[in-house]
């Protein structure tokens, strides 16, 4: 019985050691276990893109100067430059698309402007020459770069301004008061920053310069004014806008 045991432990052993040796080959049968990752989430961007209202003020300075004319328009004399400068607040409203991080845009704005301005004329003696911005829009494109919620952006377009001049005449022979009005269109460049500083609302800050050009102003009468005058206006504006639209987008 002894015998018999000590015999039946050995083949098991055996058994057992041939056992162990053909594992790895079986192992390898079975392909090799994969792990999937899980998708690496970033902090939402935020977009630009949608239509926009808001609202805007600041300050204002016009350069004028005016020469004094013949009826046909020659060139007499110069009466010499001012510049009429004052607040101006408005509005504007606008749409942006935004690709990747470049951010097109087109926008119009509609300001009040109390810019005023005056020198003695060069030409006449005791006469004073007024200038006044009263009202001023803009038509622009944008195109800009976003760093997610920093916006930098130039701008350009059309422009328009509305003006009233004013003569006053205290020396003879040319005692007396004139005015006239125009309506004066012409171009704008301009640049700005603005920045999201909640899901719909921006801050920014904007500087605008407005090419008016030369034109040939008269009153009724042509008392007074009868001047070829060229306008310049720079704008200094902070803007808030609201941004109508969904959440920002996250990105994986």
């Amino acid at each position: 019985m002894k015998r018999f045991s000590l015999g039946r432990l050995g083949f098991i052993a055996v058994a057992m050691s041939a056992i162990g040796m053909c594992a790895p080959a079986f192992a390898g049968d079975f392909p090799a276990p994969t792990y999937s990752r899980a998708p690496m989430y970033v902090a939402p961007i935020y977009d630009w893109s949608g239509p926009y209202i808001g609202a805007n003020g600041g300050w204002g300075s016009s350069r004028a100067c005016w020469d004094f004319t013949t009826p046909g328009g020659n060139f007499v004399a110069s009466e010499g430059c001012h510049n009429a400068n004052g607040g101006t607040a408005g509005g504007q409203l606008g749409y942006r698309w935004q690709s990747n991080a470049i951010v097109f845009g087109i926008e119009g704005q509609g300001n009040w402007a109390g810019l005023k301005g005056s020198n003695n004329s060069n030409f006449f003696l005791g006469s004073t020459n007024q200038t006044s911005v009263n009202a001023l829009g803009l038509l622009t494109g944008q195109i800009g770069y976003a760093w997610d919620r920093t916006l930098i952006y130039a701008k350009g377009g059309a422009a328009v301004t509305d003006n009233k001049y004013t003569a006053n005449s205290t020396l003879p022979p040319l005692m007396g008061f004139d005015t006239a009005r125009e309506s004066r269109w012409g171009a704008t460049l301009g640049a700005g920053v603005e920045y999201a500083f909640a899901q719909n609302w921006s801050l920014g800050f904007e500087y605008d310069h407005l090419f008016m050009g030369n034109r040939d102003v008269n009153s009724a009468t042509g008392f007074l004014i009868a001047d070829h005058i060229e306008e310049d206006v720079d704008l200094f504006s902070a803007r808030l806008n609201y941004k109508f639209g969904g959440p920002a987008v996250g990105r994986y």
